[in-house]
């Protein structure tokens, strides 16, 4: 198979030094992407921390590119969908939910725009003005026309298992993903779910990325057997 894989976590600039981010690694993607790689598949990593996959050893079957923010995400996202045919992409990347649309300061009891290359160090508090960032998920199949399996990834916190399967297949539905793995914040280390629709297991974190990898293994099967199927039957 060809697959592609995001990972990482992605930067919104305050300032051309100074960004939010947030706590995830990548780690997640590297595994996956190390073990469909292994399993003899093509892979296409687009990681924040392609040194996740330092202490692996790789081949030319293993293509990895980097990013920082979210614009350089979406942008090669955009380019390798453009290159290649995948039949199955893996959204593990954790894309920030909000954009940094200007930086402000009370002066004189009026909210003034500070923005600049280096936002100046001796105000006495700062204001930053966020805005929705789009969710990178739902435009594969809504802007970007992806038709192959689609794996989405889904992180709560405070939630119960069953509040959690409940909202993961929502948001799976919502995004029009074949596919969901989903974990809580306090138990992502350990476990995660993994299904659709009615059907979702709660897998050992370590064999996530073999089970994440027979699943798309045996969907991809399917599918080009009922194509072939159809294709002799014509």
């Amino acid at each position: 198979m060809n697959i592609l894989i995001t990972a990482g976590n992605t930067q919104t600039p305050i300032d051309r030094v100074r960004c939010i981010t947030n706590i995830f690694s990548g780690r997640t993607g590297a595994i996956i992407a190390a073990h469909a790689h292994a399993c003899g598949h093509q892979v296409t990593l687009i990681t924040s921390h392609p040194e996740a996959l330092a202490d692996i050893s790789t081949s030319s079957r293993m293509r990895i590119f980097s990013y920082r923010t979210f614009e350089e995400l979406q942008s090669a996202i955009e380019t390798a969908l453009n290159d290649s045919t995948f039949d199955a992409v893996i959204h593990a990347a954790a894309v920030n939910d909000y954009h940094v649309v200007g930086t402000f300061a009370r002066i004189d009891g009026e909210f003034v725009d500070v923005s600049a290359a280096k936002i100046k160090g001796h105000h006495p508090d700062l204001w930053l003005r966020l805005t929705p960032a789009p969710k990178l998920i739902d435009r594969y199949r809504k802007e970007w026309d992806y038709r192959g399996f689609l794996v989405k990834f889904k992180l709560e916190v405070d939630v119960s298992d069953a509040e959690l399967v409940s909202i993961a297949e929502a948001s799976r539905a919502h995004s029009g993903a074949d596919l969901m793995v989903a974990n809580t914040l306090e138990g992502m280390r350990e476990w995660a779910y993994v299904g659709a629709g009615s059907s979702y297991a709660k897998i050992p974190r370590a064999e996530l990325a073999s089970r994440l990898i027979k699943a798309i293994e045996k969907s991809v099967q399917r599918s080009s057997g009922s194509t072939h199927a159809r294709s002799s039957d014509s």
